[in-house]
């Protein structure tokens, strides 16, 4: 096997694998709809976070959110434990890093969910 194919086999496996963990990351948090999260964010039932990068929030943000980039979320734990009780919804541009973002809360102790498909499905 030439190690053109080899390199191009591993982007191949590197790409399903990075599929298959936003699918069953997807599968073990409460996923919300953009529409679902404005009316709980409304209503103040929930904690709206923002994990995009400062670059992308100067850029355009949701109202009430509050921000900690993803890079940065483990730090700041803590902050967040105030919230104990409220659900925490995390959006991100695509809804990829917010997977994430449920995954360091939950292991954590903190309730979290998801909401799909990112700040590109919210309606400003």
């Amino acid at each position: 096997m030439e190690s053109s194919q080899i390199i191009l086999y591993g982007l191949i496996a590197i790409v399903i694998f990075l599929y298959l963990r936003k699918f069953l990351l997807g599968k073990k948090f409460k996923n919300y709809s953009a529409g679902e999260v404005k009316a709980m964010l409304d209503k103040k039932e929930i904690i709206l976070l923002d994990v995009r990068t400062e670059s992308e929030r100067s850029r355009n943000f949701i109202k009430g959110s509050i921000h900690i980039p993803l890079s940065s979320l483990t730090l700041s734990i803590n902050e967040l434990k105030k919230y104990n009780g409220k659900e925490i919804v995390c959006y991100c541009a695509s809804g990829s890093r917010s997977l994430s973002a449920c995954g360091i809360l939950n292991k954590n102790g903190i309730k979290a969910a998801n909401m799909l498909g990112g700040i590109s499905r919210w309606n400003f």
